[in-house]
Protein backbone atom coordinates (compact mmCIF):
# COMPACT_ATOMS: atom_id res chain seq x y z
CA UNK A 1 0.00 0.00 0.00
CA UNK A 2 1.29 3.47 -0.74
CA UNK A 3 2.40 5.73 1.83
CA UNK A 4 1.84 9.33 2.26
CA UNK A 5 5.07 11.28 3.30
CA UNK A 6 5.57 14.76 3.93
CA UNK A 7 8.86 16.85 2.71
CA UNK A 8 9.43 20.56 1.84
CA UNK A 9 10.49 21.56 -1.62
CA UNK A 10 12.29 25.36 -1.64
CA UNK A 11 9.90 27.42 -4.15
CA UNK A 12 13.55 28.95 -5.80
CA UNK A 13 15.50 26.28 -7.11
CA UNK A 14 13.49 22.89 -5.93
CA UNK A 15 15.72 21.42 -3.61
CA UNK A 16 13.63 18.86 -1.04
CA UNK A 17 14.04 18.73 2.37
CA UNK A 18 12.37 16.47 5.15
CA UNK A 19 11.87 19.04 7.21
CA UNK A 20 11.41 23.29 7.30
CA UNK A 21 14.37 24.88 7.05
CA UNK A 22 14.29 28.98 7.36
CA UNK A 23 17.49 29.56 4.51
CA UNK A 24 17.66 27.03 1.64
CA UNK A 25 21.12 25.61 1.24
CA UNK A 26 21.27 24.99 -2.65
CA UNK A 27 19.98 28.80 -3.39
CA UNK A 28 20.33 30.46 -0.05
CA UNK A 29 16.93 31.88 -0.09
CA UNK A 30 14.77 32.80 2.82
CA UNK A 31 11.15 31.50 3.63
CA UNK A 32 11.35 29.94 0.52
CA UNK A 33 10.30 26.08 1.34
CA UNK A 34 7.12 24.85 1.50
CA UNK A 35 5.18 21.62 2.45
CA UNK A 36 3.70 19.10 0.07
CA UNK A 37 2.51 15.55 0.37
CA UNK A 38 3.89 12.96 -2.00
CA UNK A 39 2.92 9.29 -2.39
CA UNK A 40 5.84 6.68 -2.61
CA UNK A 41 5.36 3.15 -3.30
CA UNK A 42 7.46 0.39 -1.90
CA UNK A 43 10.77 -0.64 -3.76
CA UNK A 44 9.40 -3.91 -4.11
CA UNK A 45 6.00 -2.41 -5.70
CA UNK A 46 8.21 -0.03 -7.73
CA UNK A 47 9.94 -3.07 -9.31
CA UNK A 48 7.19 -5.37 -9.73
CA UNK A 49 5.33 -2.99 -11.79
CA UNK A 50 8.34 -1.17 -13.54
CA UNK A 51 8.56 -1.90 -17.46
CA UNK A 52 10.80 -4.73 -18.86
CA UNK A 53 14.54 -2.85 -19.43
CA UNK A 54 15.26 -2.32 -23.31
CA UNK A 55 17.93 -4.13 -24.64
CA UNK A 56 21.04 -2.74 -25.00
CA UNK A 57 22.40 -2.29 -28.62
CA UNK A 58 25.64 -0.19 -30.28
CA UNK A 59 24.75 3.34 -31.64
CA UNK A 60 25.59 2.11 -35.28
CA UNK A 61 22.80 -0.14 -35.43
CA UNK A 62 19.78 2.29 -34.33
CA UNK A 63 17.36 3.27 -37.09
CA UNK A 64 18.09 6.49 -37.39
CA UNK A 65 17.15 9.52 -39.59
CA UNK A 66 16.29 13.37 -39.42
CA UNK A 67 13.38 14.60 -37.56
CA UNK A 68 9.95 15.01 -38.83
CA UNK A 69 9.05 18.53 -38.95
CA UNK A 70 6.29 20.66 -40.26
CA UNK A 71 5.36 24.07 -40.04
CA UNK A 72 3.60 25.91 -37.52
CA UNK A 73 2.12 28.46 -40.32
CA UNK A 74 4.34 31.67 -38.43
CA UNK A 75 7.68 31.75 -41.00
CA UNK A 76 9.37 33.50 -37.89
CA UNK A 77 8.25 30.95 -35.35
CA UNK A 78 9.37 28.33 -37.95
CA UNK A 79 13.07 29.86 -38.03
CA UNK A 80 13.49 29.83 -33.95
CA UNK A 81 12.06 26.22 -33.70
CA UNK A 82 15.26 25.20 -36.81
CA UNK A 83 12.83 24.78 -39.62
CA UNK A 84 9.52 23.84 -38.42
CA UNK A 85 8.08 21.99 -35.24
CA UNK A 86 9.35 18.32 -34.76
CA UNK A 87 7.14 15.61 -34.13
CA UNK A 88 6.82 14.67 -30.29
CA UNK A 89 8.74 18.10 -29.20
CA UNK A 90 8.13 19.67 -25.98
CA UNK A 91 8.65 23.34 -26.16
CA UNK A 92 8.64 25.38 -23.65
CA UNK A 93 7.34 29.23 -24.58
CA UNK A 94 8.19 31.88 -21.77
CA UNK A 95 7.40 36.11 -21.72
CA UNK A 96 6.07 38.55 -19.28
CA UNK A 97 2.51 38.91 -18.35
CA UNK A 98 0.42 40.32 -21.25
CA UNK A 99 3.89 40.20 -23.94
CA UNK A 100 2.20 38.28 -26.54
CA UNK A 101 2.66 34.65 -25.78
CA UNK A 102 -0.96 33.26 -26.07
CA UNK A 103 -1.94 35.67 -29.46
CA UNK A 104 1.12 34.25 -30.50
CA UNK A 105 0.43 30.46 -30.17
CA UNK A 106 -3.32 30.84 -30.52
CA UNK A 107 -2.26 32.93 -34.35
CA UNK A 108 0.15 29.81 -34.98
CA UNK A 109 -2.40 27.30 -34.05
CA UNK A 110 -4.73 28.76 -35.94
CA UNK A 111 -2.66 28.63 -39.57
CA UNK A 112 -1.89 25.50 -38.77
CA UNK A 113 -5.51 24.44 -38.51
CA UNK A 114 -5.81 26.21 -41.23
CA UNK A 115 -3.66 23.65 -43.35
CA UNK A 116 -5.71 20.80 -42.09
CA UNK A 117 -3.91 19.97 -38.36
CA UNK A 118 -5.65 19.20 -35.42
CA UNK A 119 -5.28 21.43 -32.08
CA UNK A 120 -6.16 20.90 -29.05
CA UNK A 121 -6.14 24.37 -26.93
CA UNK A 122 -6.40 23.95 -23.63
CA UNK A 123 -6.27 26.94 -21.87
CA UNK A 124 -6.42 27.17 -17.41
CA UNK A 125 -6.26 31.13 -17.96
CA UNK A 126 -9.36 31.85 -20.20
CA UNK A 127 -12.87 30.25 -20.90
CA UNK A 128 -13.94 29.18 -24.57
CA UNK A 129 -15.32 32.26 -24.58
CA UNK A 130 -12.68 34.80 -24.50
CA UNK A 131 -10.57 32.48 -26.39
CA UNK A 132 -12.87 32.50 -29.23
CA UNK A 133 -13.28 36.21 -29.14
CA UNK A 134 -9.47 36.43 -29.71
CA UNK A 135 -9.29 34.53 -32.67
CA UNK A 136 -12.06 36.30 -34.01
CA UNK A 137 -9.65 39.10 -33.99
CA UNK A 138 -7.03 37.08 -34.98
CA UNK A 139 -8.82 35.33 -37.82
CA UNK A 140 -7.58 31.73 -36.63
CA UNK A 141 -11.26 30.49 -36.53
CA UNK A 142 -11.07 26.91 -37.84
CA UNK A 143 -12.83 23.38 -37.28
CA UNK A 144 -10.10 21.35 -36.26
CA UNK A 145 -9.18 24.22 -33.85
CA UNK A 146 -10.27 22.17 -30.72
CA UNK A 147 -10.49 24.96 -26.78
CA UNK A 148 -10.18 23.46 -23.53
CA UNK A 149 -10.36 24.95 -20.37
CA UNK A 150 -9.33 21.80 -17.87
CA UNK A 151 -6.74 21.91 -15.84
CA UNK A 152 -6.38 18.68 -14.36
CA UNK A 153 -3.27 17.34 -16.08
CA UNK A 154 -4.92 13.58 -16.07
CA UNK A 155 -8.30 14.70 -17.77
CA UNK A 156 -6.10 16.21 -20.43
CA UNK A 157 -4.11 13.69 -21.28
CA UNK A 158 -7.61 11.62 -21.23
CA UNK A 159 -9.14 14.03 -23.75
CA UNK A 160 -5.84 13.95 -25.76
CA UNK A 161 -5.95 9.96 -25.97
CA UNK A 162 -10.21 10.66 -27.42
CA UNK A 163 -9.18 13.52 -29.55
CA UNK A 164 -5.92 12.09 -30.72
CA UNK A 165 -4.91 15.73 -32.14
CA UNK A 166 -1.62 16.37 -33.73
CA UNK A 167 -0.40 19.13 -32.00
CA UNK A 168 -1.22 20.37 -27.96
CA UNK A 169 -0.77 23.91 -26.44
CA UNK A 170 -1.32 24.27 -22.90
CA UNK A 171 -1.67 27.55 -21.62
CA UNK A 172 -0.54 27.86 -18.98
CA UNK A 173 2.05 25.29 -17.24
CA UNK A 174 1.30 27.15 -13.81
CA UNK A 175 -2.70 26.79 -13.94
CA UNK A 176 -2.32 22.72 -14.41
CA UNK A 177 -2.19 20.41 -11.30
CA UNK A 178 -1.99 16.43 -10.75
CA UNK A 179 -4.49 14.66 -8.41
CA UNK A 180 -0.75 13.20 -6.61
CA UNK A 181 0.05 16.07 -5.14
CA UNK A 182 -1.81 17.98 -2.56
CA UNK A 183 -0.31 21.53 -3.23
CA UNK A 184 -2.10 23.85 -5.31
CA UNK A 185 -1.83 24.56 -8.75
CA UNK A 186 1.42 26.80 -9.73
CA UNK A 187 3.58 25.15 -6.05
CA UNK A 188 6.79 24.25 -7.32
CA UNK A 189 6.04 20.61 -7.31
CA UNK A 190 3.33 20.57 -8.91
CA UNK A 191 5.01 22.74 -12.24
CA UNK A 192 7.88 19.88 -12.43
CA UNK A 193 5.17 17.09 -12.31
CA UNK A 194 2.95 18.72 -14.71
CA UNK A 195 5.99 19.09 -17.06
CA UNK A 196 7.60 15.47 -16.32
CA UNK A 197 3.87 13.87 -16.97
CA UNK A 198 2.92 15.67 -20.50
CA UNK A 199 6.74 14.49 -21.53
CA UNK A 200 6.49 11.29 -20.73
CA UNK A 201 3.07 11.19 -22.66
CA UNK A 202 3.87 12.87 -25.77
CA UNK A 203 6.82 11.14 -26.46
CA UNK A 204 5.21 7.72 -27.46
CA UNK A 205 2.19 9.38 -29.17
CA UNK A 206 4.56 11.61 -31.34
CA UNK A 207 2.26 14.83 -30.52
CA UNK A 208 4.40 17.95 -30.43
CA UNK A 209 3.15 20.24 -27.58
CA UNK A 210 3.88 23.71 -26.42
CA UNK A 211 4.24 24.97 -22.72
CA UNK A 212 3.47 28.45 -21.83
CA UNK A 213 5.20 29.67 -18.80
CA UNK A 214 5.61 33.18 -16.88
CA UNK A 215 8.69 34.52 -15.98
CA UNK A 216 9.19 35.94 -12.57
CA UNK A 217 10.64 39.96 -11.96
CA UNK A 218 13.97 38.71 -12.54
CA UNK A 219 13.51 37.55 -16.03
CA UNK A 220 13.10 33.78 -15.07
CA UNK A 221 11.03 31.23 -15.83
CA UNK A 222 8.55 30.80 -13.20
CA UNK A 223 9.02 27.40 -11.71
CA UNK A 224 12.43 24.91 -10.78
CA UNK A 225 15.30 25.44 -12.95
CA UNK A 226 14.66 21.88 -14.09
CA UNK A 227 11.63 22.64 -15.89
CA UNK A 228 14.11 23.82 -18.27
CA UNK A 229 15.61 20.83 -18.65
CA UNK A 230 13.14 18.43 -18.92
CA UNK A 231 11.60 20.15 -22.20
CA UNK A 232 13.15 19.48 -25.74
CA UNK A 233 13.38 23.66 -26.39
CA UNK A 234 13.24 26.96 -24.14
CA UNK A 235 11.69 30.01 -26.64
CA UNK A 236 11.70 34.07 -24.67
CA UNK A 237 8.88 36.10 -25.62
CA UNK A 238 10.31 39.37 -25.16
CA UNK A 239 9.80 43.37 -26.04
CA UNK A 240 8.61 46.47 -24.39
CA UNK A 241 4.82 46.68 -23.94
CA UNK A 242 5.42 50.23 -25.11
CA UNK A 243 7.28 49.05 -28.22
CA UNK A 244 5.55 47.34 -31.26
CA UNK A 245 7.94 44.77 -32.03
CA UNK A 246 8.30 41.21 -30.07
CA UNK A 247 11.86 39.01 -30.12
CA UNK A 248 11.23 35.25 -29.99
CA UNK A 249 14.15 34.05 -28.91
CA UNK A 250 15.48 30.98 -28.66
CA UNK A 251 17.77 29.68 -25.70
CA UNK A 252 17.70 26.06 -25.69
CA UNK A 253 16.88 23.58 -28.75
CA UNK A 254 17.44 19.77 -29.19
CA UNK A 255 16.32 20.10 -32.42
CA UNK A 256 17.85 23.19 -33.73
CA UNK A 257 20.47 25.85 -33.57
CA UNK A 258 20.72 28.58 -30.28
CA UNK A 259 20.71 31.34 -30.17
CA UNK A 260 18.26 31.46 -33.13
CA UNK A 261 15.40 34.79 -33.38
CA UNK A 262 12.21 35.99 -34.61
CA UNK A 263 10.97 39.20 -35.03
CA UNK A 264 6.81 40.11 -34.86
CA UNK A 265 5.46 43.54 -35.15
CA UNK A 266 2.32 43.54 -32.78
CA UNK A 267 -0.56 44.66 -34.91
CA UNK A 268 -4.22 45.07 -34.37
CA UNK A 269 -4.69 41.85 -35.99
CA UNK A 270 -1.93 40.11 -34.26
CA UNK A 271 1.35 39.24 -35.05
CA UNK A 272 3.29 40.36 -38.09
CA UNK A 273 6.40 38.49 -38.84
CA UNK A 274 9.72 40.86 -39.32
CA UNK A 275 11.09 40.14 -42.85
CA UNK A 276 13.48 43.32 -42.26
CA UNK A 277 13.99 43.65 -39.02
CA UNK A 278 17.62 45.70 -38.91
CA UNK A 279 15.46 47.98 -41.66
CA UNK A 280 13.00 48.52 -38.77
CA UNK A 281 15.35 49.50 -36.19
CA UNK A 282 17.30 51.66 -38.12
CA UNK A 283 14.42 53.67 -39.55
CA UNK A 284 13.91 56.16 -37.25
CA UNK A 285 17.72 56.75 -36.71
CA UNK A 286 18.20 60.34 -35.67
CA UNK A 287 20.76 62.29 -38.48
CA UNK A 288 23.55 64.04 -36.63
CA UNK A 289 23.25 62.85 -32.70
CA UNK A 290 26.33 62.50 -30.85
CA UNK A 291 26.07 58.82 -29.25
CA UNK A 292 24.40 57.21 -31.78
CA UNK A 293 26.38 54.19 -33.44
CA UNK A 294 24.62 51.29 -35.45
CA UNK A 295 26.11 48.01 -34.17
CA UNK A 296 26.26 44.66 -35.65
CA UNK A 297 24.84 41.61 -33.47
CA UNK A 298 24.28 37.65 -34.14
CA UNK A 299 21.13 36.18 -33.15
CA UNK A 300 21.16 32.58 -34.67
CA UNK A 301 22.05 32.29 -38.40
CA UNK A 302 21.08 36.06 -38.30
CA UNK A 303 22.69 39.26 -37.91
CA UNK A 304 21.01 41.59 -36.54
CA UNK A 305 22.00 45.65 -36.89
CA UNK A 306 20.79 48.13 -34.10
CA UNK A 307 21.05 51.46 -32.90
CA UNK A 308 23.18 52.06 -29.37
CA UNK A 309 22.52 55.27 -28.01
CA UNK A 310 24.64 57.33 -25.65
CA UNK A 311 24.42 59.78 -23.61
CA UNK A 312 26.89 61.55 -21.51
CA UNK A 313 25.85 65.04 -19.52
CA UNK A 314 27.76 66.28 -16.26
CA UNK A 315 26.15 64.79 -13.00
CA UNK A 316 24.34 67.64 -10.31
CA UNK A 317 25.46 64.10 -7.61
CA UNK A 318 28.80 65.08 -5.96
CA UNK A 319 30.92 61.42 -6.19
CA UNK A 320 28.32 59.50 -6.96
CA UNK A 321 27.41 59.73 -11.27
CA UNK A 322 24.52 57.98 -12.30
CA UNK A 323 25.03 54.70 -14.32
CA UNK A 324 22.03 53.36 -16.78
CA UNK A 325 21.90 51.11 -19.15
CA UNK A 326 18.19 49.85 -21.09
CA UNK A 327 18.33 46.53 -23.38
CA UNK A 328 22.20 46.12 -22.40
CA UNK A 329 23.96 44.00 -19.42
CA UNK A 330 24.42 47.41 -17.19
CA UNK A 331 27.87 45.64 -15.77
CA UNK A 332 29.06 45.41 -18.95
CA UNK A 333 28.83 48.98 -19.38
CA UNK A 334 30.90 49.86 -16.55
CA UNK A 335 33.24 48.06 -17.76
CA UNK A 336 33.75 49.44 -20.63
CA UNK A 337 33.28 53.15 -19.06
CA UNK A 338 36.33 51.72 -17.22
CA UNK A 339 38.25 51.39 -19.80
CA UNK A 340 37.70 53.93 -21.86
CA UNK A 341 38.65 56.25 -18.40
CA UNK A 342 42.22 53.75 -17.77
CA UNK A 343 43.01 53.44 -21.23
CA UNK A 344 41.78 56.63 -23.56
CA UNK A 345 42.12 59.07 -20.57
CA UNK A 346 38.58 60.13 -20.70
CA UNK A 347 37.46 61.58 -17.62
CA UNK A 348 33.70 60.12 -17.07
CA UNK A 349 34.06 59.92 -13.05
CA UNK A 350 31.84 63.19 -12.49
CA UNK A 351 29.64 62.25 -15.49
CA UNK A 352 26.21 60.86 -15.53
CA UNK A 353 26.03 58.22 -18.38
CA UNK A 354 23.11 56.46 -19.95
CA UNK A 355 23.20 53.72 -22.66
CA UNK A 356 20.04 52.69 -24.27
CA UNK A 357 19.46 50.00 -27.41
CA UNK A 358 16.93 51.49 -29.81
CA UNK A 359 13.87 49.45 -30.24
CA UNK A 360 13.37 47.64 -27.14
CA UNK A 361 15.90 44.87 -27.55
CA UNK A 362 18.10 43.29 -25.79
CA UNK A 363 21.68 42.43 -26.68
CA UNK A 364 24.21 40.25 -25.20
CA UNK A 365 26.98 39.38 -27.16
CA UNK A 366 30.00 41.05 -26.70
CA UNK A 367 30.67 42.21 -30.43
CA UNK A 368 28.51 45.56 -29.44
CA UNK A 369 31.20 46.65 -26.90
CA UNK A 370 33.08 48.49 -29.63
CA UNK A 371 29.86 50.45 -30.82
CA UNK A 372 28.84 51.22 -26.80
CA UNK A 373 32.26 52.72 -26.32
CA UNK A 374 32.57 54.75 -29.43
CA UNK A 375 28.80 55.48 -28.23
CA UNK A 376 29.61 57.16 -24.64
CA UNK A 377 32.83 58.61 -26.34
CA UNK A 378 31.31 60.20 -28.75
CA UNK A 379 28.68 61.82 -26.51
CA UNK A 380 31.49 62.97 -23.89
CA UNK A 381 32.68 64.98 -26.67
CA UNK A 382 29.86 66.29 -28.03
CA UNK A 383 30.80 64.53 -31.76
CA UNK A 384 28.56 62.63 -34.18
CA UNK A 385 29.58 59.69 -36.13
CA UNK A 386 29.09 59.10 -39.81
CA UNK A 387 25.55 56.95 -39.67
CA UNK A 388 27.35 54.93 -43.07
CA UNK A 389 29.80 53.80 -40.16
CA UNK A 390 28.85 50.23 -38.65
CA UNK A 391 31.26 48.96 -35.66
CA UNK A 392 31.38 44.74 -34.32
CA UNK A 393 34.17 43.86 -32.15
CA UNK A 394 35.03 43.14 -28.47
CA UNK A 395 36.93 45.16 -26.21
CA UNK A 396 39.25 43.37 -23.73
CA UNK A 397 40.42 44.80 -20.64
CA UNK A 398 43.67 46.18 -22.14
CA UNK A 399 41.91 48.21 -24.74
CA UNK A 400 42.39 45.58 -27.30
CA UNK A 401 39.97 44.59 -30.01
CA UNK A 402 39.06 40.86 -30.27
CA UNK A 403 38.01 38.72 -32.89
CA UNK A 404 33.92 37.86 -33.31
CA UNK A 405 32.18 34.94 -34.55
CA UNK A 406 30.17 35.03 -38.40
CA UNK A 407 31.95 38.20 -39.30
CA UNK A 408 31.48 36.76 -43.16
CA UNK A 409 28.14 37.20 -43.19
CA UNK A 410 27.60 40.61 -40.85
CA UNK A 411 29.89 41.79 -43.88
CA UNK A 412 27.90 41.13 -46.20
CA UNK A 413 24.60 42.32 -44.94
CA UNK A 414 26.02 45.44 -43.68
CA UNK A 415 26.78 45.54 -47.79
CA UNK A 416 22.87 44.85 -48.50
CA UNK A 417 21.61 47.32 -46.27
CA UNK A 418 24.39 50.19 -47.31
CA UNK A 419 26.48 51.32 -45.22
CA UNK A 420 29.77 52.48 -46.34
CA UNK A 421 32.44 51.87 -43.76
CA UNK A 422 32.68 48.57 -41.14
CA UNK A 423 35.14 49.47 -38.20
CA UNK A 424 36.18 45.54 -37.09
CA UNK A 425 38.82 43.54 -35.24
CA UNK A 426 42.10 42.60 -36.92
CA UNK A 427 41.39 40.27 -39.55
CA UNK A 428 42.79 37.04 -40.01
CA UNK A 429 45.92 36.17 -42.36
CA UNK A 430 44.73 34.65 -46.02
CA UNK A 431 40.93 36.52 -45.66
CA UNK A 432 39.29 37.92 -48.24
CA UNK A 433 36.43 40.65 -47.98
CA UNK A 434 33.44 38.88 -48.93
CA UNK A 435 30.55 40.33 -51.30
CA UNK A 436 31.27 42.97 -54.21
CA UNK A 437 33.80 44.98 -52.33
CA UNK A 438 31.35 47.90 -51.87
CA UNK A 439 31.81 48.08 -48.05
CA UNK A 440 35.21 50.24 -46.78
CA UNK A 441 36.79 47.62 -44.37
CA UNK A 442 38.69 48.81 -41.50
CA UNK A 443 40.33 46.74 -39.27
CA UNK A 444 42.16 47.75 -36.02
CA UNK A 445 43.83 46.19 -33.46
CA UNK A 446 42.44 48.63 -30.14
CA UNK A 447 40.02 50.96 -29.16
CA UNK A 448 42.26 54.08 -29.48
CA UNK A 449 42.35 53.02 -33.28
CA UNK A 450 38.46 52.62 -33.59
CA UNK A 451 38.27 56.15 -31.96
CA UNK A 452 40.39 57.53 -34.59
CA UNK A 453 38.84 56.39 -36.97
CA UNK A 454 35.25 57.39 -36.14
CA UNK A 455 36.07 60.86 -35.07
CA UNK A 456 38.28 62.03 -37.93
CA UNK A 457 38.19 65.47 -36.81
CA UNK A 458 39.59 65.24 -33.48
CA UNK A 459 43.32 64.80 -33.12
CA UNK A 460 44.26 61.37 -31.65
CA UNK A 461 45.49 62.74 -28.57
CA UNK A 462 42.26 63.94 -27.34
CA UNK A 463 40.84 60.36 -27.16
Amino acid sequence: MAKSTTIFVCNGCGHRAPKWLGKCPECEEWNSFAEEAVKSNSPRSRQKNSPSQKRVQPITEIAGGESQRFSTGLEELDKVLGGGLTVGSLVLVGGDPGIGKSTLMLQSMGLAAGKGKKVLYVSGEESPEQIKLRAERLGSLSDTLLVSSEICIEDILDLVDKIKPEILVLDSVQTFFTRELTSAPGAIGQVREVAFRVMQEIKPRGIPTFLIGHVTKEGALAGPKALEHIVDTVLYFEGEKNHAYRILRAVKNRFGPTPEMGVFEMCRDGLRPADNPSEIFLSERPEDAPGSVIVSIAEGSRPLFVEVQALASSSSSIGMPRRMATGIDPNRVSLLIAILEKRQGLHLQGEDIFVNIAGGIRISEPAADLGVAAAIAGSFRNISIDPGIVMMGEIGLAGEVRSILNLDTRLLEAERLGFSQCIIPTLPKNWSQPGEGRLKIKPVKNLGEALEAVFKTVVSDSF
